[in-house]
């Protein structure tokens, strides 16, 4: 699942630079702006007089697969996160016990006591 969530934010970012480069190629209302220092006259060559109609066209398409699929990674996103809990692939909640309460009459004791140890001697280890 998470292979098919990685492909599709790749599609979503190369929808958004395609949005943005259609919108910042179309033409003002006003015929000046952004679209034709980008180069309106080269659209119109290419598209012909539709060029507005064409530019509108890939602009909502766009839009509208931005939108379907920024949903459908959020519910991936959801699915992945709900499922790997179930799965036991999400990181493990560990109880800690309390810490007993330090006694007031030995302030010095430390509040846990460990075991003693002493390691065996190399030569008993060897045996």
């Amino acid at each position: 699942m998470s292979i098919l969530i990685g492909i599709a934010t790749f599609i979503l970012i190369l929808i958004s630079i395609f949005m943005v480069l259609v919108v910042l190629a179309q033409k003002a209302k006003s015929d000046g702006g952004v679209g034709a220092a980008m180069g309106s006259g080269v659209t119109e060559a290419t598209f012909g007089a539709e060029t507005g109609n064409v530019l509108t066209k890939a602009t909502i398409n766009a839009a509208v697969a931005f939108f379907v699929l920024s949903f459908l990674l959020y519910l991936g996103h959801i699915w992945q996160r709900n499922h790997s809990a179930a799965e036991g692939g999400a990181l493990p909640t560990i109880n800690a016990p309390a810490a007993p309460a330090a006694s007031t009459t030995d302030a010095a004791a430390p509040a846990v006591s460990l075991p003693m140890t002493t390691p065996a001697a190399p030569a008993e280890a060897a045996k």
